[in-house]
């Protein structure tokens, strides 16, 4: 047992643990392991191998447990030890035994690992900007999914799938993950925000969305010493004849309290809150065709204009937009849209190391990127991904020696093509695929195999 165990310890270490040691290395995987005193016995699948697996399978285009186990067999084949059983059952096992908050620091750490790696010149105005905003992931339909993370009231039992909600919050420099928390479907974005505002540090900028801007999570992220830039709520009306006009189309404005408690505060929160508070207001038009928004009014406390001129922080929004592709980049590109396990636990440390996958292969870019002088955010990520499985079996078979050079081909291989920059892009908002003509369940599965019975 021992001696297959160090084979696979030492299979990972050189496929996945080259490209990610800087972010990832084994030992900050045992103190994340000793510091929430896990207690494991001696077998094949211990914390390290099912956590290499783990996000091995997340990484691969086949995310089967079956295919994570085939790979371990293929890695025990060519030495002489005894393989295990094709069976899944002992992986899944001790995937459902790693804790769920070792991942939640493990990923944590991979986010301040990455961020450690950025130096002032990649800031904007010398400052951090972090770009939030909330999504949705679906489960197996499950009774246990279905009771932690019901599926919309819309839908007939039976016929949708447990919804649940993510908030996240990404690094505009690096593309990077840096807190997510998660919760049921009908939860609104702010309330996810507010437990993700401790994640913040000083002298951050915060970019989100109108759903963000309200009075109480102003002043809240001003107490953090950090600044925001939201989109002005549908529910605020513009106008210039109010404010101090310090621009074109740029005034500072002041904002009261509420004269009742919001949802989502409570009444220490909401009596702790300031009377009043000064924010800047810019509101500019979009002539691009094919937008559905032609005007647009930001709220943001960067109260001073000498300092953050309207164009910049017009320019800096327009980035917002960054954190849709991040999205995209896990739910499709990585396969995070659809989650596989059936459990509420299991869907949550899958989440965690999806995330954890993506900020390994960001990392892999900006390695890349400030390598070889690319602008690590023009890189693909889809591409990334394809070539590091394609050199993956290469790093195996490599002697140690030739193992850094084939990285840093890797490296090089990955920073060779960026992905085209096309500002203002604008395409018709249609299909050309058509989908197949068969009509949405409306009914559970077993009352539809009874009407097939009868017919």
């Amino acid at each position: 047992m021992t001696l297959r165990v160090q084979i696979l310890k030492d299979k990972f270490s050189q496929s996945l643990g080259l490209p990610f040691k800087e972010l990832l290395p084994e030992t900050t995987i045992r103190l994340a392991i000793s510091e929430l005193k896990i207690k494991y016995k001696k077998r094949l699948f211990d914390p390290l191998i099912t956590l290499w697996a783990f996000l091995s399978q997340v990484l691969d285009t086949d995310k089967t447990c079956h295919n994570a186990v085939s790979k371990i067999i293929a890695h025990l084949a060519e030495s002489e030890v005894e393989v295990p059983s094709t069976d899944t059952s002992a992986y899944c096992q001790a995937r459902a035994r790693l804790p769920e908050k070792l991942l939640e620091n493990i990923f944590n750490f991979s986010a301040q690992s990455l961020e450690e790696k950025v130096r002032p010149e990649y800031l904007w105005r010398g400052r951090n900007v972090k770009v939030i905003d909330g999504s949705t992931v679906s489960m197996p339909d499950t009774v246990e999914n279905q009771k932690e993370y019901p599926q919309p009231s819309t839908q007939k039992e039976g016929c949708g799938f447990p919804i649940a909600k993510i908030g996240v919050i990404f690094s505009l420099v690096t593309g990077a993950a840096v807190a997510l928390c998660i919760d049921v479907l009908n939860t609104h974005d702010i309330k996810l925000a507010r437990r993700l505002y401790g994640f913040l540090k000083p002298n951050d900028v915060l970019l989100g969305d109108r759903a963000f801007c309200a009075y109480a999570d102003m002043v809240t992220i001003t107490k953090l010493d950090c600044d925001a830039i939201f989109r002005k709520h549908q529910s605020r009306t513009t106008t210039m004849q109010k404010g101090k006009i310090v621009g074109d189309c740029d005034k500072l404005v002041t904002w009261y309290k509420p004269k009742t408690c919001p949802k989502g505060l409570n009444k220490d929160e909401f009596d702790a809150l300031p009377p009043s508070i000064t924010v800047r207001e810019i509101y500019y038009y979009i002539v691009i065709p094919g937008f559905r928004t032609q005007q647009v009014s930001l709220i943001t406390t960067l109260l001073d204009k000498a300092t953050y001129s309207t164009l910049e922080i017009v320019g800096l929004c327009g980035k917002r937009w960054d954190v849709e592709l991040d999205l995209r980049h896990l739910k499709t590109t990585l396969g995070m849209d659809v989650l596989r396990c059936k459990s509420p636990s299991m869907v949550r440390k899958e989440i965690y190391v999806y995330l954890l996958a993506y900020n390994l292969l960001r990392s892999l870019m900006w390695s890349a990127g400030t390598t070889y002088t690319t602008p690590p955010l023009r890189l693909s990520l889809q591409s990334t991904r394809h070539h590091l499985i394609h050199f993956i079996p290469k790093l195996l078979a490599a002697t140690p020696q030739k193992r850094l050079r084939i990285y840093l081909i890797l490296l090089k291989v990955i920073a060779h093509k960026a992905v085209p920059d096309r500002p203002g892009r604008s395409e018709p908002r249609v299909r050309k695929r058509r989908p197949k003509a068969y009509p949405l369940m409306t009914k559970p599965r077993h009352e539809l195999r009874k009407q097939l019975q009868t017919a």
